[in-house]
């Protein structure tokens, strides 16, 4: 569904107002060798210059009249800002969105100037102190409200399966699994508002004391490119079930689909200015929200470097912070492991979303013992992998590209500088696709596409030197080594500065437990990976991996505060003898 026409609908706007703007191409600057993720670390660049003969001078006037606007003149679509419950034009320049698959500009994007945030802001605090969403009696509008976003997000399935695998180059077959499940995060979050208790605490004396979970207020979620809406609606659903105002900054590379959510919250009943989303630059947008004495909290996923960045503005102005950063997850697979399963899981790991995962399964352990019989299945499994890449569009295609030109390049110079001068052994892969798909023509050399690629050590050195084994390479490479012994696996999956998530694969059960308690991850896999539910928590266990976690009760409370209420029960006389402290003579004293 590429056509404007086709998608005014359920999003034909409210109200919205004309402007002439300049239309920015897609920031050139992609993330860095750590895995920056399209978060906080972007800067336009000049006009392509195929855009040159489309816009004479750069400026197109819009007369704004749809939730995505056409200009005669453009072959693209227009997304305006989702702010104060409609859509609304941006003050900053459009931003340019590229399919990844064949690298043309499909679509622009409004993005927000430093007064687009100021007025989200201040319209987000004005929501909040009303009351409306914020106050404890309307912890069931909330639930009811939750559950009607995952009914009417099951009727935009189809739209957002087809924007989401067009802006981020998704094969569509991972999208139609994917984005179905994020009705699960919603239904979760209703249901626990519906059930969750407050605590009565044993306060001495005649004294009732609970504590009642209150929001905090104006929270900032940012997002990166790699699973736009699944990174989106993991913070949205905790954020707004806690009562909150929450402003969503998403990628500059992939912002279209969580534009999309604003009139389906609205038509489920959210009230205006609680729900609202800004696109934009992370060194303009984003500096701007983080900066603002207002926002109580900031909700980041990214790469390590990006969340430090952030999160040092956050702790000055005392603001809460939860940062899912970078990962290398270490797959283990010892020798009583079921090896069809484990290349099976290490292929899944590894190659799903084209390895732009944080918790991708990159450094691979293997006893020794089934080294050989491993790497045959797994370069089969590659192999297999690779002739089925084609048109992301394609329910037949294996795996999409990567986000980007700026990603191919990072992926392929990590590639290279570890196979250079011998240093690592190619079993397969190891440079980016061209020329006709076999699954179905496409043209691979016009988009971002890099195969499944496992590197090995050589004799006379060994990998776990090089850069690659190090850093976040966030495309599909795999890096193999051998081990002899249990305590080698663990010093080897524990050589990270990340701990995020990690695999293990055995059917010894008590070897299962053992290494899984020594192994430093948030998430242990054991015979499986990349396993995700609402009620799971989701984080980091180094620095490098972030700060806090996602999913289940803990995402609920850390967007929330603890207010203790404590109500004296006792009779009027017995309160008069017992706290009047300032009494003349002597008479029962009590302190707290």
């Amino acid at each position: 569904m590429h056509a404007a026409a086709e998608r005014e609908g359920a999003f034909a706007p409210r109200k919205a107002q004309p402007r002439a703007r300049r239309i920015k191409a897609k920031p050139e600057a992609e993330p860095s060798a750590a895995g920056e993720r399209g978060v906080n670390s972007w800067r336009p660049t000049s006009l392509p210059s195929r855009w040159q003969s489309t816009w004479p001078s750069g400026i197109i006037k819009r007369n704004i009249k749809l939730s995505i606007r056409f200009h005669p003149l453009a072959p693209m679509n227009t997304f305006p800002l989702w702010l104060g419950g409609r859509e609304q034009a941006g003050r900053g320049d459009a931003i340019a969105v590229e399919d990844p698959a064949t690298g043309q500009v499909f679509a622009a994007c409004d993005s927000a100037s430093d007064e687009d945030v100021e007025d989200a802001i201040q319209l987000a605090q004005e929501a909040f102190l009303s009351g409306s969403w914020s106050k404890p009696s309307s912890r069931h509008l909330r639930a009811d409200v939750l559950d009607g976003i995952a009914e009417l997000l099951k009727d935009e399935l189809p739209r957002l399966i087809d924007l989401e695998v067009r802006q981020t180059g998704r094969a569509v077959r991972e999208m139609k699994v994917q984005l179905p499940s994020l009705l699960r995060w919603f239904r979760y979050y209703a249901a626990l508002l519906r059930t969750d208790e407050r605590p009565v605490l044993p306060t001495s004396g005649a004294l009732h004391n609970w504590v009642e979970r209150v929001p905090l207020g104006v929270v900032v979620q940012i997002t990166p490119f790699n699973h736009p809406l699944l990174i989106a609606v993991k913070k949205l659903a905790p954020a707004l079930a806690a009562g909150n105002s929450v402003i969503l900054k998403p990628s500059e590379l992939t912002p279209l689909t969580s534009l999309l959510l604003g009139p389906v919250f609205a038509k489920a009943g959210l009230p205006d200015g609680v729900f609202t989303v800004l696109p934009g630059l992370g060194i303009v947008t984003g500096r701007a929200l983080v900066n603002h004495p207002l926002v109580r909290k900031v909700d980041v996923t990214g790469g390590t470097a990006a969340g430090r960045a952030i999160g040092s503005v956050v702790g000055r102005n005392l603001a809460r912070y939860t940062a899912e950063l970078g990962g290398k997850a270490p797959v283990v697979v010892f020798e009583k492991a079921n090896v069809d399963a484990a290349v099976n899981g290490i292929a899944f790991g590894a190659f799903v979303a084209s390895g732009q995962t944080c918790i991708a399964a990159t450094r691979i352990m293997v006893h020794r013992s089934i080294m050989p019989e491993l790497m045959s299945k797994l370069k089969v499994k590659c192999e297999s992998i690779r002739r089925r890449i084609g048109s992301p569009t394609n329910e037949a295609s294996s795996m999409g590209p990567l986000v980007s030109s700026r990603q191919l390049r990072n992926v392929q110079q990590l590639v290279d500088s570890t196979i250079r001068d011998n240093r690592a052994a190619i079993v397969c892969g190891g440079q980016r696709m061209a020329g006709a798909s076999p699954l179905d023509g496409t043209d691979l050399s016009k988009g971002h596409f890099y195969p499944p690629t496992v590197l090995s050590s050589v004799a006379d050195f060994d990998i776990t030197a090089t850069e690659l084994w190090k850093e976040e390479a966030f495309g599909p490479v795999i890096v193999v080594v051998g081990f002899d012994d249990e305590n080698e696996a663990v010093r080897l999956a524990n050589d990270s500065i990340f701990g995020l998530g990690a695999g293990i694969w055995t059917q010894n059960l008590s070897q299962a437990f053992r290494v899984s308690e020594k192994i430093r991850g948030g998430i242990v896999w054991v015979n499986t990976h990349h396993r995700n539910d609402p009620s799971s928590p989701w984080g980091g266990a180094t620095n490098a991996s972030g700060v806090g976690s996602e999913n289940g009760l803990a995402a609920y409370h850390a967007y929330s505060t603890a207010k203790s209420i404590v109500i004296n029960y006792a009779s009027a006389d017995e309160s008069i003898a017992a706290d009047d402290w300032f009494r003349e003579g002597s008479g029962v004293e009590r302190y707290g």
